[in-house]
């Protein structure tokens, strides 16, 4: 499964493919689906870019990208958009309208507590266990463990080489908890890690928040072109060293 991250936390200082508004993200996540994304990863922003959990962002966001697309829609619940974890559980208990899955970031404050309120919800939970951190303690322990849609393994890096080290070790020490791995990079990382994936059979994703460059390092026009790219090089070394996850 290729998942498309349609934005992320950039903002469009970086680049003009990086979208913001409910109309900009639903057209993006229609041609991301057409060139073969199978799940839509989306930040929710302010009209002046900023991450947000507020109902009246998630909402509009929601709606608009299902008008556009039949396949499963996931939010972030990153402490950036809500540092305040009681604050946190507090918006995704008023959210009106529910994605399929939010991510949650083991690292962070609050991370069991927001958990257990998507699950109350009936909303997925993605478990983000960014490397080099202690999120993966944390996640061992947590009772929500079992219950997760699937687990992020994120190897947050910029570099190429350090990204991949990074990624078989959180790889490693993931606990047997029978849920599937959706692995993946950012930025330099982005593409080795998604090559990684493919080469152990796991989930991986694509998109702007990831990446702003195609493999050969020519910027990216949109995500749809980051999803083309990501089938053939995820295609390529699907299955060469086993099944995992």
């Amino acid at each position: 499964m290729i998942q498309v991250c349609l934005n992320g936390a950039r903002t469009a200082a970086e680049s003009a493919a990086v979208l913001l508004t409910p109309a900009a993200l639903a057209d993006a996540a229609r041609q991301a689906v057409a060139a073969g994304a199978e799940d839509v990863h989306v930040h929710p922003k302010t009209p002046c870019g900023q991450d947000s959990l507020s109902p009246n962002v998630v909402g509009p966001v929601l709606e608009a990208i299902r008008e556009a697309v039949d396949v499963p829609v996931g939010v972030t619940t990153g402490a950036w958009a809500e540092p305040d974890p009681g604050r946190r559980v507090e918006r995704i208990r008023s959210w009106t309208v529910l994605p399929d899955h939010a991510s949650v970031n083991w690292h962070e404050p609050g991370a069991d507590s927001v958990a257990a309120a998507l699950l109350e919800r009936g909303i997925g939970v993605e478990a983000g266990l960014w490397a080099r951190t202690d999120a993966v303690a944390h996640f061992a322990r947590s009772p929500h463990a079992p219950r997760v849609l699937r687990v992020l393994a994120e190897a947050i890096i910029d570099d190429a080489e350090p990204g991949l080290e990074a990624a078989r070790e959180l790889l490693a020490a993931l606990p047997q908890h029978g849920r599937p791995v959706l692995l993946h990079g950012i930025n330099g990382s982005a593409w080795p890690l998604l090559r990684l994936a493919g080469e152990l059979g796991l989930h991986t994703r694509i998109g702007i928040e990831d990446t702003l460059l195609l493999p050969d390092g020519s910027p990216a026009a949109d995500n749809a072109q980051l999803v083309r790219a990501a089938k053939a090089e995820y295609g390529s070394r699907s299955g060469s060293a086993g099944a995992h996850g």
